[in-house]
Formats: structure tokens, sequence, C-alpha cells
């Protein structure tokens, strides 16, 4: 699949999803539609449709937003050092739409890498297991849970 950023795709962004991918900003914690979302799929960037991350990989880390383990591809994330807010941090963006999606930190389960993303669900769109294929995303089955 081709993914970029179009001028279409940001037309059709909500308000938020504006503001959290395209000026950088963060939700409210607790308040993102993809927080105690438990079904299987995966999660791709609202802009270009690239595939970020799969449910196989998140859990619940009690941070306020939906946290992974790692991408589900590398090559669709960059991270770069962010030190806005008086903090220092690293910054995740969707390599092929530049969106905004959050944060990784290095206080995630050992046992799975030591890793939190810890992304905006306003930068998410879900894909499920059932829909995976027809959508495009087949390629990635293997990394999501049986229903």
């Amino acid at each position: 699949m081709n993914y970029h950023k179009s001028e279409d795709a940001i037309a059709n962004l909500s308000p938020e999803e504006f503001r959290v991918t395209q000026e950088n900003g963060t939700e409210r914690p607790g308040s993102g539609k993809l927080l105690y979302n438990k079904d299987p799929g995966i999660y791709v960037d609202v802009v270009s449709g690239e595939p970020l991350f799969a449910s196989s990989d998140k859990y619940e880390s009690g941070c306020g937003w939906p946290s992974f383990t790692k991408p589900i591809e590398t090559a669709h994330v960059t991270e770069h050092h962010d030190t806005t807010h008086g903090m220092v941090r690293t910054e995740v963006r969707s390599k092929h739409g530049d969106s905004h999606l959050g944060h990784v930190f290095p206080d995630g389960p050992m046992d799975r890498g030591g890793l939190r993303y810890c992304i905006n669900s306003a930068s998410l769109r879900f894909v499920h297991r059932d829909d995976m294929e027809a959508e495009g995303y087949g390629a990635y089955l293997d990394q999501v849970e049986e229903i």
C-alpha cells in the first residue's frame, strides 16, 4: 500500500484529530475513544492509514492513554527529541503521515522490551481483525491475536 499525507485526509479530520496530529496536541488523559478497546486488530494512522500498532502489543499502563509495547512495523514510526513543556521526552510520529502520535517512555513491561508507547487515540483509527484483509492489512494478521 502507498501511505501518504493528503489534503483530503487532513480535511476529513475532526477538530480534535487535527489538533493532535497536525498541531502536536495531546488529548486529555482518560478521554480517548480507544483507551479501553480490547478488540483484536490493528491501529493505523488516522491521516495516512499506515499500520502502527497491533492489539496484541496493547496493554493497560494506567497512564490515561492507549499504551503499546512496540510498533507493528518500526519503519512506520519515527522518534524525535522533544523538550517542550519543560520536559525531555521522545516524541513518536508516523513516518508517511507525519502525524504526532504521542511519546515513548522506558517504563513499559520489562518482559516485553521495557518500552511504553503512550499514544493519543485521536491519532489512530482501529481496524478490527475481521476487516483487516478487506482493508489491505492482511499481511499483519499474524501479529493479531485470534478472536
